[in-house]
């Protein structure tokens, strides 16, 4: 017998001050049995980052043809694919034929460092891929906060970003590995 995902609840208020977006979101999360919590909450926090009315959870690790979270237009057109870990280069390559613009979030520390260094060549044929690394102490300090049901408040301000349960408080840098042609380097990757 298959074992099934495992269902969390978010309530996440978002207070985005660099894009003046100031909404509350009562999210459903199913982590996949293989997912960690570090990864569902890296997860969360993309939706954070870029929330939208039109971003969504996609199927991400039960198949390949849907990223962990996109954005559609009202035609179906994919505007935004969202990949978090370290995503097969192939992937990513085809994410990018099939949507405007493609962000990964990579964690893991070291690991992910030696990923982006045997990537980084295809990578910069891809016009529209964003990489952004999240530090390990970070993303693990997020998985403290994960619960089958949470209330979460993020603040996004100045190139910072904080994750707090009302307890906790994670405060989480991104470092931008690749940005699409065209786009001033920084943090801020909307």
């Amino acid at each position: 017998m298959a074992i099934k995902a495992t269902i969390f609840k978010a309530d996440l208020q978002i207070a985005d001050m660099e894009r003046h977006y100031y909404h509350d979101h009562a999210l459903t999360l199913a982590r996949h049995p293989s997912e960690t919590d570090e990864r569902m909450m890296v997860r969360l926090l993309a939706f954070a980052l870029h929330a939208h009315e039109y971003l969504s959870f996609g199927q991400g690790l039960s198949t390949d043809d849907e990223p962990d979270l996109w954005q559609k237009d009202l035609t179906g057109a994919i505007k935004l694919w969202i990949d978090v870990g370290l995503p097969d280069e192939k992937l990513i390559r085809r994410a990018c034929g099939r949507s405007e613009q493609v962000l990964v979030y990579t964690y893991g520390g070291r690991v992910a460092e030696m990923w982006f260094a045997q990537n980084s060549n295809q990578f910069e044929r891809l016009r529209n891929l964003s990489v952004i690394n999240l530090p390990q102490e970070s993303t693990r300090a997020t998985a403290r906060l994960a619960q089958r049901t949470m209330q979460l408040q993020c603040a996004i301000q100045d190139g910072q970003v904080w994750l707090s349960d009302g307890n906790e408080s994670v405060q989480v840098e991104r470092m931008v590995l690749k940005e699409p042609e065209g786009k001033k380097s920084g943090a801020n990757n909307h």
